[in-house]
């Protein structure tokens, strides 16, 4: 350990003395105002004006070494070696020894130039004070110190002695002393505090504690010597490798330790040496890597490996079990349909993209699009519980027929779709779906009541090289709306002769494009309410057509049809510039959200295009929301990153939109800058009725609000629904058709003051659910 050239103690110990003198800055001035009024007051009893010079320079010189102090503390307040703190003392030294011969000019000149009672004991009484303050602050520097004793003492005893009368020369050498006294008690001082921090039972006290963090630390952690052996483990280590004590872990190498676990059956004998291999090498190339095992008992631990010092290595691990079970069921949740298990959407999509990709491209697929018949009055007769056990029973007959070549999926209400890989010809498929139609037959119980299966449906057979997913389900769409037509509870396979619906999909694609280019579209909000005050928080701009022959459009219908037309960001920039210039007009409180499409994430236009329907509307950032889709997540994350990352330097706030339908994983809620998770209205269907779909519920929002996002849960359509929600799961913001269809902008405006009238029912709820 390094030492000092003067003090003969190791640098850290300098170091921390001289950190010690920079302490209690606000002292000094304390001291100099004290200094400075006592010669102010000796001024104004003798008038002599150099009483008014000393008192200005004390108080100066206090306020120098105040502000040097405070210089000390600005630019870190910390000492890197021994030469930064010899620095910093030689000018604490200079400062302190300035003040030191002003004060001591004081007594000097109060004593003997001016022979004033009032001036004497002024000069005493303050000088004496200050004597008191130099061990107990200066003894982290011995030349501090002496300097103070000298220009201290000095002075007073050089005053009474130059008097020549016999009294007043021996006060003075009675006086000179003192001097010795001071640095005597601030060398005591400092060698008590040295004994205390480098003595043995300091140091016993931090291998105590060291020892204790180090076997009550939840993690496991062993250290590994020049050979490779353990020469330091703790207590979960231990635990991890059934032995009792820390030290039974002493001299085991890591090849030993992990056939433990072989031999406990806990650890196969593959993993035992993959996780060898990846520990070593990491600890061999100085790189931190960690290895996630499985065990068999169900736990799962993270091995970390890295290079320590003195040719230490160190492996830590962590019982992760609970984190990993929680991104299995997100995983889940993101990829299947939460009420019947099936694949959803977007997983379906990618399972058949895949399957496309692979194999044969001149070989036969088809695809079936399945539909319930009269859904929607089983809904509205029996009620939604009654529909969604329907529909789980429709999902168990359907779900015997998946295998190998043959996906089904639940693509969303009372849709289900069946992809068949490989197809032999027609007829093939004609008995596969015949098949599949006899099973569906019969009744089913649903909550005591007996309802007949009936569906329809409509394929599509290709080859795969002259198709795509997209392709397919658009032909089979049309297929099954002819079997509607024809009058349900059958299927249809796709033939040329439905080229005229193709044909007048064509023509409504025109006719949307004029209506695009003719800004013929209008834009209406549907309320977003807050669950702690039931008013109207924020709404969702929702894009309507009204086709001049037709009637109003769905948005499920001509939406898809703008994706494909590539036309979607044009409506994306009607749509955010009405609804920025509406909401411009609203009370400050009341936000809107608008949804963007996953082509406008494909171009770096849609940050400009946010920034210019923002800075023409004169619309605060803050007051938009951007929903974002999964979509747009899944084509190109570090590009989609990229932008939102932009749109949120702007200001604006970021929501994932129907977040459980499509391909949702963690990742995004962890690595992605959002500010809210709006969840799908397919979480809330049976939740009233079905308590496994309560608890997924409150899973999910548990899970994003530990995150610290905000939480929306959108389709609420009864009020029981409203009820439970404000109960049970607490979400922070609702929306549905409970508060009513879509408004105009003005209605927003209207009813952005106005309290729901059921809100007074929740509030005794309310207050409970947000206390």
């Amino acid at each position: 350990m390094g030492r000092t050239k003067t003090d003969n103690i190791p640098v850290d110990v300098y170091i921390q003395f001289v950190r010690s003198l920079f302490d209690n800055a606000h002292m000094l001035v304390i001291g100099a105002l004290c200094h400075a009024t006592a010669s102010l007051m000796v001024y104004w009893r003798n008038g002599q004006p150099v009483f008014l010079v000393l008192a200005g320079a004390l108080l100066g010189i206090g306020v120098w070494r105040y502000f040097s102090l405070r210089r000390f503390h600005r630019l870190g307040g910390s000492i890197h070696d021994a030469l930064d703190a010899t620095r910093w003392e030689r000018e604490y030294i200079l400062n302190g020894s300035i003040q030191g011969l002003m004060l001591g000019l004081f007594c000097f000149i109060s004593i003997y130039v001016y022979s004033d009672a009032y001036a004497e004991i002024a000069a005493l009484a303050i000088t004496l004070g200050s004597l008191v303050t130099v061990v107990g602050r200066n003894y982290g520097s011995p030349r501090m110190v002496t300097i103070f004793a000298v220009t201290f003492v000095g002075p007073i005893a050089a005053a009474l002695i130059l008097r020549f009368d016999i009294p007043s020369v021996v006060l003075g050498l009675l006086i000179i002393p003192f001097m010795f006294i001071i640095k005597g008690s601030a060398d005591h001082v400092r060698n008590v505090l040295f004994s205390a921090v480098v003595g043995h039972k300091q140091a016993r006290q931090i291998a105590q504690r060291f020892n204790r963090a180090l076997n009550t630390m939840s993690h496991g952690l062993v250290m590994l010597g020049p050979d490779g052996k353990v020469v330091v483990g703790n207590a979960e280590a231990a635990h991890l490798m059934s032995l009792r004590s820390p030290d039974q872990l002493l001299g085991r190498s890591i090849h030993s330790l992990l056939l433990r676990g072989v031999a406990g059956g806990m650890l196969a004998p593959k993993d035992c040496r993959y996780v060898e291999a990846q520990l070593t090498r990491a600890l061999r190339e100085g790189r931190d890597r960690k290895v996630l095992v499985s065990f068999s008992n169900g736990q799962h631990y993270e091995f970390s490996a890295r290079e320590g010092n003195q040719d230490l290595g160190v492996i830590t691990f962590e019982d992760v079990t609970a984190r990993v079970e929680s991104e299995e069921k997100i995983r889940f949740m993101a990829r299947y349909d939460s009420l019947t298990g099936l694949p959803n959407r977007a997983y379906f999509h990618e399972l058949v993209g895949e399957a496309m990709a692979s194999g044969s491209r001149d070989r036969l697929c088809a695809l079936a699009v399945l539909d319930l018949d009269d859904f929607k009055s089983v809904n509205d007769t029996l009620g939604h519980p009654v529909g969604d056990g329907l529909i789980y029973a429709v999902a168990e007959r359907l779900a015997a027929v998946a295998g190998q070549g043959v996906n089904v999926s639940r693509f969303g209400g009372d849709e289900f779709m069946i992809f068949f890989d490989r197809v032999e010809d027609e007829s093939h498929l004609t008995g596969l779906l015949d098949q599949i139609f006899a099973d569906l037959q019969g009744e089913v119980d649903v909550a005591g009541h007996s309802l007949r299966i009936q569906a329809s449906a409509g394929t599509v057979l290709s080859r795969v090289e002259d198709t795509d997913v997209d392709a397919m389900i658009v032909k089979a769409d049309l297929a099954l709306y002819k079997a509607k037509e024809l009058g349900k509870n059958n299927w249809r396979l796709f033939e040329a002769a439905m080229d005229a619906a193709f044909r007048n999909r064509q023509m409504m694609k025109a006719d949307l494009r004029t209506a695009v280019e003719g800004k013929a579209l209008r834009v209406v909000y549907q309320p977003i309410v807050a669950m702690n005050t039931m008013r109207i928080a924020s709404c969702e701009a929702l894009c309507r057509w009204d086709h001049p022959d037709l009637g109003p459009v769905s948005p499920s219908v001509f939406i898809p049809l703008a994706e494909e037309m590539g036309i979607i960001s044009e409506i994306s920039t009607f749509v955010l510039a009405a609804a920025c210039a509406e909401c411009a007009k609203w009370p400050a409180q009341t936000s809107v959200s608008v949804n963007l499409s996953a082509k406008d994430f494909r171009s770096r236009d849609v940050v400009q295009k946010v920034r210019d329907a923002l800075a023409t509307s004169g619309l605060a950032a803050g007051r938009l929301e951007i929903e974002v889709t999964e979509t747009a997540l899944l084509d190109d994350k570090s590009l989609t990153r990229q932008y939102i990352e932009e749109l949120k330097q702007l200001g604006v706030r970021i929501a994932l939109d129907d977040f459980g339908t499509g391909y949702s994983s963690l990742s995004y809620l962890h690595t992605l800058p959002l500010d809210k998770i709006k969840i799908d209205r397919s979480f809330l269907m049976d939740v009233t009725q079905n308590k496994r779909s309560l608890d997924l519920l409150k899973g999910i929002v548990d899970l994003t609000r530990v995150l610290g996002l905000t939480v929306t849960i959108e389709g609420v359509e009864t009020f029981e629904q409203l009820k439970i929600l404000v109960h049970s799961v607490k979400p922070d913001l609702v929306q549905g058709f409970l508060f009513g269809a879509a408004l105009s902008a003005s209605g927003i405006e209207t009813m952005s003051n106005v309290t729901w009238p059921f809100a007074a029912e929740l509030r005794p709820v309310a207050k409970l659910a947000t206390t």
